[in-house]
């Protein structure tokens, strides 16, 4: 249960003043002298013009104790499995290993909430009760010592976009939809910054310890066709710099204002980025900046799958060779965030999948030996941290997830 009401901040400051001008008064009809009457209404106004600092101060405590472990070794987990039977054999796995956190989606990539909140959302049927109970799901975490961080798809959000195409991207008059049929809303919309924001806010109140934003970025490719979307550019029209700085001064922008707006809700907050950025000034597409992005989080989590990268780093196939791959990338890595005045914990996302797209005849596999190569990659070069990702939850028996240990 909340430890308090949920009023904002401006009805809070509304009642407050209520209270001492309606006390003020009650001295003036009570016969003060006139120089009590002056010295209470210094008062109240030195009380009233305090009151944003000090409500600021507020901040959320929630019912459960979760500790942060020696580092976070987690794994991904969809809304249907941690509503579903398939928690149970993800909670083995973690009772049998060196694994001790879970991402749970709050926000799926379509844009679907995956439990119904008890207050009211602004868009009918964007709630799906994958979760009945998510108090009862964080409540079995606690028990189990297990770390809970809330995964919310911002900017790929279907749903959104369908129900408010005027935040979104479109063409000829119609929702604009990329090959995978996916709609993206704009970050150049504080609209979308706000609905998201809020949503991160319900699943802090809910006991969730850390708040991990996916998809913070333009579409794939933006840069090739932005002339041919229409999109409003908000607060960003005039602006004095170019298509790509734009892109990359909206998402840095959201981000920064994320976490200030999160300070009182005493949760971490974390950003799933792409691995090539790091090894880029910036992405000329999708609006992501590296370093800019990792000055604002607690946790940054590039997506470093083996699968996903073109040849790279002198590779030919990154798939087939994921220990190169991780180290490859991780030397990379250290360097950018070493250039850092107070660099975030970076906490890679490595792959326990297989890739069958990129092979015409039998897929590489991977397994214990696969995923353990990765792991060993990050810690050879001093990165002890790291999430898994499956999309079905369906993840290797047998790995040493600390392989160094």
């Amino acid at each position: 249960m909340r430890k308090y009401i949920k009023w904002s901040v401006s009805t809070m400051i509304a009642m407050l003043m209520l209270v001492a001008i309606t006390t003020t008064v009650s001295a003036e009809e009570e016969g003060d002298t006139l120089q009590a009457q002056a010295h209470k209404k210094k008062e109240t106004e030195l009380f009233i013009h305090e009151l944003p600092e000090a409500l600021a101060r507020f901040s959320f405590v929630s019912d459960f104790q979760f500790e942060y472990p020696d580092a976070v070794r987690g794994i991904y987990v969809t809304g249907n499995s941690a509503g579903g039977s398939r928690f149970e054999t993800l909670l083995d796995l973690l009772d049998s290993t060196d694994l001790n956190s879970m991402v749970i989606d709050i926000k799926e990539d379509n844009g679907f909430l995956t439990y119904e909140p008890e207050e009211e959302l602004p868009y009918e049927g964007v709630a799906k009760n994958y979760m009945s109970d998510p108090k009862e799901v964080l409540k079995t975490l606690e028990e189990k010592g297990i770390y809970p961080i809330a995964r919310i798809v911002v900017f790929k959000d279907s749903v959104l976009a369908e129900a408010r195409p005027d935040l979104s991207f479109t063409k000829d008059g119609e929702v604009w939809a990329n090959g995978k049929d996916e709609s993206f809303v704009s970050p150049f919309q504080h609209e979308v910054w706000e609905y998201n924001l809020d949503i991160a806010k319900r699943a802090a109140e809910l006991g969730f310890k850390e708040i991990q934003f996916d998809y913070v970025r333009f579409p794939e490719g933006f840069e090739k066709r932005d002339k041919e979307l229409e999109y409003d550019l908000g607060d960003y029209k005039d602006v004095e710099l170019n298509d790509v700085k734009k892109r990359v001064e909206a998402v840095t922008d959201f981000v920064a204002y994320a976490r200030e707006e999160l300070k009182s809700y005493n949760v971490d907050v974390s950003v799933d980025i792409f691995g090539y950025a790091a090894t880029l000034e910036e992405t000329p597409g999708i609006g992501q900046n590296f370093s800019k992005i990792a000055d604002n989080v607690d946790v940054i989590s590039s997506m470093i799958y083996p699968s996903h990268w073109t040849p790279y780093f002198g590779i030919d196939f990154p798939d087939k060779e994921p220990y190169r791959l991780v180290d490859e990338y991780a030397k990379v890595e250290n360097e950018v965030l070493g250039a850092l005045d107070n660099p975030p914990v970076s906490r890679p996302w490595i792959q326990d999948f297989e890739a069958p797209w990129l092979y015409s005849g039998s897929t590489f596999q991977y397994g214990v030996e696969e995923v353990e190569a990765q792991i060993k990659a990050l810690n050879e070069n001093g990165i002890d941290e790291f999430l898994i990702w499956n999309a079905g939850n369906t993840y290797t028996e047998g790995v040493d997830y600390t392989p160094l240990d």
